[in-house]
């Protein structure tokens, strides 16, 4: 997803963050809140690309304007380096958003150890795998370094720890070959990234972006132009699924959302009458702490021990309590997003009447009763719905 803004062949107002950071500064840029203001390179460059990255947009009192309005130019090549949480990610793109390549480390096996992402143990990680994944997209492209326009890496929404391994790859590579380095807000990537296979998307457009540690509904009018309907007040769709897997003793090597997606299928979505949260509050803001609490309430009440017994281990009626208990609470948890949605298609409607398009992306946007369920809402508001294949919802380059 990094190289997204930059690449977009689609028209534009804003890129995000054009950086050329000299050695004496910080390797980790601080990104604004929601989505990251754009600044152009303080110094000139002479790679042979770079008057193409120039001008892009020119620098003025009230900040950057745009001159140009595309860069769907096949000889402008971009690397994307992803480390925002768990995963090590890097993508070679064209400038008219053709990926050349895309390779992604995980950190599964961390995270079924230790229960959840350990930002350390996540750094340390992503140090021992990024040379060798940015490398292998490069190869994957048959391409080297010095063949490339400008680099674009995470700098923010993510752990900082994480954030900064790939921010200080990306500076390596574009100090060595004088590139211009393009900083990526992690949100705003996703929103945008499916306009990669939907080529007929256009703005306005309603985005739903839900993920392990963010939810988010926004209008997206053009790019860089957003407004936010609604935002997670505690803890975010994909935290709740995977804490919930955890309790339930699925196997986290395979991430705990699609863990509990497949549990799901065998238990009985009617068995336990979590509450739907929020229910009271008449806005499109999302919170997942109480229904959390509720499913660590329901699995105690059934004397469910999970801590030497696992789901492989489990009797068939131990596995069929914990599967009622996965599917209750995905019914419960989705109909949380299917409320919110509504109601923010409703708003944006008012604001922007030419819309017609809701995007859902993010890590939990691969789950397919996710997206069954809000495709019904979608057509009965007269939208249609528009989902990145899988390998574009999760962290990516």
């Amino acid at each position: 997803m990094a190289f997204l803004l930059l690449s977009s062949p689609l028209p534009f107002s804003r890129v995000a963050l054009l950086l050329k950071l000299p050695s004496r500064r910080p390797c980790f840029p601080n990104p604004s809140p929601f989505f990251t203001r754009c600044r152009r390179s303080p110094s000139p460059s002479h790679h042979p690309h770079h008057s193409q990255l120039k001008s892009l947009c020119i620098a003025s009192s009230s900040g950057l304007k745009p001159i140009a309005r595309s860069m769907a130019r096949e000889d402008v090549l971009i690397l994307g380096i992803e480390t925002s949480c768990d995963d090590t990610a890097a993508a070679v793109v064209r400038g008219n958003g053709e990926i050349l390549s895309q390779v992604a480390s995980s950190q599964a096996d961390l995270l079924a150890r230790y229960g959840g992402v350990a930002p350390k143990m996540a750094e340390e990680a992503h140090i021992v795998a990024i040379d060798k994944v940015v490398q292998q997209a490069l190869d994957n492209a048959n391409l080297a370094a010095r063949d490339l326009s400008a680099v674009a890496v995470t700098i923010g929404p993510g752990l900082s720890l994480c954030l900064r391994v790939g921010v200080c790859k990306a500076r390596r590579i574009a100090g060595m070959h004088n590139l211009p380095i393009v900083g990526i807000h992690h949100m705003e990537a996703h929103a945008l990234v499916v306009r990669l296979v939907e080529k007929d998307l256009h703005f306005p457009f309603l985005a739903l972006l839900i993920s392990g540690g963010h939810n988010l509904l926004i209008l997206a009018r053009d790019l860089g132009h957003y407004v936010q309907l609604g935002t997670t007040i505690d803890d975010a769709i994909g935290e709740a699924y995977d804490k919930t897997a955890r309790w339930l003793g699925l196997d986290m090597k395979k991430g705990g959302g699609p863990a509990l997606e497949e549990l799901a299928q065998e238990g009985d979505a009617d068995s336990i009458k979590f509450s739907i949260p929020m229910r009271q509050h008449k806005d499109c803001n999302f919170s997942y702490a109480g229904l959390k609490t509720q499913v660590r309430l329901a699995i105690e009440s059934r004397k469910i021990c999970t801590e030497n017994n696992p789901i492989s281990s489990a009797n068939p009626d131990d596995r069929s309590s914990r599967a009622d208990i996965a599917a209750s609470f995905q019914r419960v948890a989705v109909l949380h997003l299917e409320d919110r949605c509504q109601r923010a298609i409703e708003w944006a409607l008012k604001i922007e009447p030419s819309i017609n398009s809701l995007v859902v992306s993010g890590g939990v946007a691969s789950n397919q009763y996710v997206r069954t369920r809000l495709s019904h809402v979608v057509n009965n508001s007269g939208l249609r719905l528009v989902c990145p294949p899988p390998s574009l919802c999760t962290d990516n380059g």
